[in-house]
């Protein structure tokens, strides 16, 4: 038997915001829908396959110090994309942890962006290659892990 990810739910404070942000800007078609009050939720995918799930029941911001989801990480094939998904991100003012693409450490042809959703939820967009020349922000640690 194999385990792989099938989804992942976020708890969000406002899911109207919320459903801007994954469907309108990062792209993702909602699936699913419930509006009865109090069992609000969004089913998200592509292509018809269920990727995320929102539910609003957070009393507040994402905490970076409880235990729980680190961050939320998406693969697009090319740098290119990343740099295209950082410029639309940008043009909305979305909050960034770095400048810029950056690698996932130093010598890493991998690399990205890390962002915050409206709820502080840390969120990365990469590239498994094309990354091979941008700075390492944490030097050999993980640039995921300490954002």
């Amino acid at each position: 038997m194999a385990l792989r990810t099938g989804h992942i739910g976020l708890n969000v404070t406002d899911l109207g915001k919320s459903l801007a942000f994954y469907a309108g800007t990062l792209g993702f078609e909602v699936l699913g829908e419930g509006t009865e009050e109090g069992r609000q939720y969004a089913f998200l995918g592509r292509d018809g396959q269920l990727a995320l799930t929102l539910w609003q029941q957070a009393r507040g911001a994402y905490d970076p110090g409880r235990a729980g989801l680190h961050h939320l990480a998406f693969e697009v094939a090319t740098v290119e994309e990343v740099r295209e998904y950082e410029s639309g991100l940008r043009a909305l003012g979305v909050d960034f942890a770095h400048e810029g693409v950056v690698a996932h450490g130093e010598g890493a042809a991998s690399g990205g962006i890390f962002f915050h959703d409206p709820d502080g939820t840390r969120l990365e967009i990469y590239a498994p290659q094309g990354a091979e020349n941008a700075p390492a922000p944490s030097g050999s640690a993980p640039t995921c892990g300490f954002f």
